[in-house]
């Protein structure tokens, strides 16, 4: 028995899955609970009409460092599993920019100056608004919205429809006038502010399950952890100096307790215990957004001409071609961020409008022969300015939170469950 006692992780998300492999690593045998009957939260691999695809669309940037470690340390390398590939943002017939494989911060610098469907006005101004930043250490004098502050840094125009509300949505999944301009800085600070290859675009040559939530859990089991499917948590009470989980008829005890869920399944486990009522107010104020994938398959022959396009709307956001980095040819995942024009449309009908827009962009195409639209009513927080954000710890002895909405810096990304994951691990091992 290690020195911590019996650990429990609630959650085999990304940010579970962390805080597990950080634990087992340190020689600290750990017991995984997750509901589903497979590991990766919101961010794993589904079998569809034989088809193996995500259950959302997601784009992994050079700056996930703890990623990235993590994958090396379960053997998921990341220069096998991923195609890297500079930062590339295409707008046919509005907006071009590629960030070139120069040293920090003059790929950012050449990137901008050499953008098509902007002026030259609007590119020194971008290349000020960064330098700004940069000064500041992108640190912002007050959180407003990312609109207010895109209006008071005079960043209009082009780049401001085509880059920065852009990358704010997929990012953030928060509509600009709602979203946090402090941390959207702290995403440009990491990814455009960041090392030379920080922005680089990680596209997965496999899908997300076999990315991180297999590996991490093969890793977890033969390092002497416990990964427990179908196993839903029900309830939670304090045992003397330790906690008894419920699952299904059976109560185990656990020394330490990790909850690496969703904060919107946080208060029906801790609604009975006064010590985090604090933490139930702040979470009851949560908004949250929704996001969908919609999948259409084309002959398989079908290529786009760069593995991402961004459509102008007034439904599409953005487009991934699946086949272009190992995936599935022929295959194109359409995702849609936060509330919008899209959320009010049947899947037929929005499968439509996707197609039409993307002809609109890429030009002919033949009609596709299968489609399939995967929504997410709740995927994410809502990342609005001066949001209160729980740390790892809680108000109680032996437990704590993982989860993205616990890593502050950060908005609901895969980068910020992992970390969160990690600081928990850390905060225990401590």
């Amino acid at each position: 028995m290690s020195c911590l006692g019996r650990v429990a992780i609630v959650g085999a998300g990304w940010a579970g899955l962390a805080c597990a492999v950080e634990l087992v690593a340190a020689g600290i045998p750990v017991t995984v609970f997750e509901s589903a009957r497979q590991p990766g939260g919101r961010a794993r691999a589904l079998e569809i009409d034989g088809r193996r695809l995500d259950n959302g669309q997601h784009l992994l940037v050079g700056a996930y460092s703890e990623t990235l470690r993590l994958m090396r340390r379960i053997g998921a390398a990341p220069e096998r599993l991923f195609e890297r590939r500079p930062l590339q943002l295409e707008f046919p017939g509005h907006f071009s920019l590629r960030i070139p494989d120069l040293p920090a911060p003059l790929n950012v610098a050449c990137g901008l100056f050499g953008a098509n469907g902007t002026s030259l006005g609007e590119k020194l101004s971008a290349a000020l608004f960064m330098k700004r930043l940069k000064r500041r250490h992108y640190r912002l004098l007050r959180d407003s919205s990312v609109a207010e502050w895109l209006d008071a840094e005079g960043q209009q125009g082009a780049l401001r429809r085509y880059l920065w509300e852009p990358l704010c949505l997929a990012a953030l999944n928060t509509a600009p006038r709602q979203a946090s301009a402090q941390v959207f800085a702290n995403v440009l600070r990491d990814s455009l502010g960041g090392g030379r290859d920080a922005a680089d675009m990680l596209l997965p040559k496999t899908d997300l399950g076999r990315l991180f939530p297999e590996p991490a859990t093969n890793y977890i089991t033969t390092h002497g952890g416990e990964v427990r499917l179908s196993a839903r948590i029900s309830a939670l009470q304090r045992d003397g100096n330790g906690w008894l989980l419920a699952c299904g008829e059976h109560s185990e005890r656990f020394d330490q307790v990790v909850l690496a869920i969703a904060p919107q399944h946080v208060p029906p486990l801790l609604i009975a215990r006064p010590a985090h009522e604090a933490l139930l107010v702040q979470l009851a104020d949560y908004d949250y957004e929704p996001i969908a994938t919609a999948y259409l398959a084309y002959p398989q022959e079908t290529r786009l001409s760069c593995p991402m396009l961004g459509l102008a709307g007034p439904v599409g956001q953005w487009v991934f071609d699946r086949g272009q980095a190992g995936g599935n040819d022929g295959v194109f995942a359409f995702v849609l961020s936060a509330e919008g024009k899209w959320d009010e449309l049947g899947d037929a009908e929005l499968c439509q409008r996707l197609h039409g827009e993307l002809v609109a962009a890429a030009g002919p195409l033949p009609a596709p022969h299968w489609q399939r639209v995967i929504r997410e009513r709740r995927a994410t927080f809502s990342c609005r300015p001066q949001l209160p954000r729980p740390g790892q710890q809680t108000a109680e002895r032996g437990l704590w939170l993982a989860g993205d909405y616990t890593w502050g810096d950060y908005p609901a990304t895969l980068e910020g469950a992992v970390r969160s994951g990690v600081a928990a691990a850390r905060g225990l091992l401590d």
